[in-house]
């Protein structure tokens, strides 16, 4: 049976298209534009979007196992509930959900608590699911690459308890081994999160080493006030996304993203692998140097 992917053209979305047709699976992606969107061959495209209800049920046809992510959007709840409404008319049940970590928790972020309410959803409505629960994306960093390398800075206001970031890559493998896992099971299986962090949990003050290692000079953490990071947010997002980062970035200096005992284990054994580093995504956003002339 197909596989419909939500969110396809976005971070996370491409590595997983990519995943899903290694493991053959039968795969349809939804896509506002797919004139925009290049697929490798054989994908299905649906023309759409999570608010098109027309389009949604004409996606849905033929399909057992969705892969739901929301963009953070003034209306992502409400786009989570039609979906998953819509999934359950279409006779969906088996489901993969891209939440946040510590989405029970942190209720006072929005999107934390948008999640955290279709999370309640997919128990209520009987769905059989895996919830995934990712740390910050490491991927966030390429904002923040050139205040790094043109000021000396470190910005974003990590704090002192850590953050796990986690890989965009890492988390697209474990959506698809979960959704392949799900599609093919005979039966449906029952709902499950899983944390999703990276290797290490690193405090403002040891990303800013981190950077100072690899580029050799000193770079300094700009420290806990969040204040700065918003107004720096609300000069290219809409003013309410700033404040929405501002309250995310408050729950890091206060409460962190630190994994349970044996996440890391658990994340390394489902991939056959070490999970990405901080420090080697990093290393990559650092400029090479010219080549030297013959």
């Amino acid at each position: 049976m197909t596989i419909l992917v939500t969110g396809a053209t976005g971070r996370i979305g491409r590595h997983l298209v990519d995943q899903l047709v290694r493991r053959d699976a039968d795969l349809r992606v939804l896509t506002r534009d797919p004139a925009k969107a290049a697929f490798p061959a054989g994908v299905d495209v649906a023309q759409g979007d999570l608010l098109d209800i027309d389009a949604m049920r004409s996606a849905f046809s033929g399909v057992r196992t969705l892969f739901l992510l929301n963009a953070v959007t003034g209306d992502e709840f409400t786009q989570a509930l039609i979906t998953l409404n819509l999934a359950r008319e279409a006779g969906v049940e088996r489901v993969v959900y891209l939440s946040v970590f510590d989405a029970d928790r942190a209720v006072n972020v929005p999107h934390f608590a948008v999640k955290y309410g279709a999370e309640r959803m997919l128990a209520q409505m009987g769905f059989g699911a895996t919830i995934l629960r990712p740390t910050y994306f490491i991927d966030n960093e390429v904002m923040i690459r050139d205040v790094i390398l043109d000021h000396g800075v470190y910005p974003m206001p990590i704090g002192s308890r850590g953050v796990a970031m986690v890989d965009t890559r890492d988390i697209a493998e474990l959506a698809a081994i979960e959704l392949m896992r799900r599609d093919r099971a005979p039966d449906g299986l029952p709902i499950e999160t899983i944390n999703v962090t990276g290797p290490d949990t690193l405090t403002g003050p040891q990303l800013a080493e981190i950077w100072a290692g690899l580029l050799g000079r000193p770079i300094v953490y700009g420290g806990d006030d969040p204040s700065g990071f918003e107004q720096t947010m609300a000069g290219f997002l809409p003013k309410w996304t700033a404040y929405e980062m501002r309250l995310m970035a408050e729950r890091y200096v206060s409460d962190g993203m630190i994994p349970e005992p044996g996440d890391v284990a658990r994340l390394t054994a489902m991939l056959g692998r070490p999970l990405h580093s901080y420090r080697d995504f990093a290393a990559g956003l650092v400029p090479k140097p010219p080549a030297a002339l013959a």
